[in-house]
């Protein structure tokens, strides 16, 4: 098997560097795309930045506040369409 070809590019006097097409596209990274910049012993290792924000429970318990009066089975029952009744039935 052949080792993958290395790939280089040169910082700019503003401290830029351009990644590689083939890193770009096999990546899927288009232009906007944020990047983690995290110093490790080997070099720098660039990750995306999540779209989504890491969460905690505790940040979002709570958030889907219900406050009416609980609903019975009976009253779920008499909302559902034939075809949910019957998928209803079979599972329980």
């Amino acid at each position: 098997m052949r080792a993958p070809a290395k790939l280089t590019t040169v910082m700019s006097t503003k401290g830029q560097v351009i990644l590689p097409k083939a890193i770009r596209l096999g990546r899927n990274w288009p232009p906007g795309t944020k990047l983690v910049v995290e110093e490790t012993p080997d070099g720098v290792l660039l990750r995306q930045e999540p779209r989504i924000k890491p969460t905690t429970v505790d940040q979002v318990f709570g958030m889907l506040k219900y406050n009416s009066p609980p609903v019975s089975i009976e009253d779920m029952k008499v909302t559902m369409t034939e075809d949910e009744r019957r998928e209803w039935l079979a599972r329980n």
